[in-house]
């Protein structure tokens, strides 16, 4: 069983910044892939962005790629999400989940096993 809390969510005003945090139990975390993906309002959740645990890779969509950056750091078990130049079509509930099968798709929602609470981020114009 792996529990996922992240952090670091809120409001900002467009072009600014925010760093996601996702904290991870469990001892096999470095196994997993981690990603995050967002859901805003009356649309369906989409993938951002993951980090693969063979290799430590990451990929990122092609709408936040150059102004979000992934990254986990398996000592601690976290993953980050470092968002840049945020823009209003960011706000959405940001979403952390671990995929634990190593799934060769991993920018769907159904190759993860285990989903944080999600965290708000707002972006004003």
């Amino acid at each position: 069983q792996v529990q996922l809390v992240e952090s670091g969510g809120g409001l900002v005003q467009a072009g600014g910044s925010l760093r996601l945090s996702c904290a991870a139990s469990g001892r096999t975390f470095s196994r997993y892939t981690m990603a995050w993906f967002r859901q805003a309002p009356g649309k369906e959740r989409e993938f951002v962005a993951a980090v693969r645990w063979s290799g430590g890779s990451t990929h990122h969509a092609n709408s936040v790629k150059g102004r979000f950056t992934i990254s986990r750091d398996n000592a601690k078990n976290t993953v980050d999400l470092q968002m840049n130049s945020l823009k209003p079509e960011d706000t959405a509930v940001y979403y952390c989940a671990a995929d634990a099968q190593e799934s060769v798709v991993f920018t769907t929602s159904t190759a993860y096993d285990y989903w944080g609470q999600g965290t708000q981020v707002t972006v004003s114009s």
